[in-house]
């Protein structure tokens, strides 16, 4: 045997829109419609998977030993780059630009920085000055 439960429903339901109650109901209502869309977009670093350490301390770069990496020196210009493996820079003197490719913006990494490049990473390489940088290619699992 089943059974069947109706709700009430209203025939009419009215508002006198003098009253303050509505008028108080119609501006909160005219609030909540208020909603805005954040777009939230991600660092390059985190798009392409790019690591940077700011102004590294003497005792880390001990630690990873790199006044023994080599070292790569240029002047103003651009390059285009590719790496073929993971890599770590240490930024001794200058500062780069670091175009992803196909983007338009851009990462920018100055003295003191240590940064990690991700193999298969693709990006052009603007420099503005004289730049010098350690540089140590690793292995999968290096940290």
């Amino acid at each position: 045997m089943a059974s069947l439960i109706m709700a009430p429903t209203f025939s009419s339901f009215s508002i006198n829109s003098r009253s303050r109650d509505f008028r108080k109901l119609n501006i909160n209502i005219g609030r909540s419609h208020g909603i805005k869309a954040m777009r939230i977009e991600k660092s390059l670093e985190e798009l392409y998977n790019v690591s940077v350490e700011r102004k590294v301390s003497p005792e880390r770069l001990a630690e990873l030993g790199v006044s023994r990496w080599s070292v790569w020196k240029t002047g103003k210009c651009k390059l285009p780059w590719d790496w073929q493996v993971d890599q770590l820079v240490y930024i001794e003197e200058g500062e780069v630009r670091v175009v992803p490719e196909g983007s338009q913006r851009f990462m920018q990494f100055v003295a003191g920085d240590l940064v990690r490049y991700p193999k298969w990473f693709e990006a052009d390489l603007w420099f503005n000055g004289p730049y010098q940088e350690r540089y140590s290619f690793r292995a999968y699992g290096d940290d």
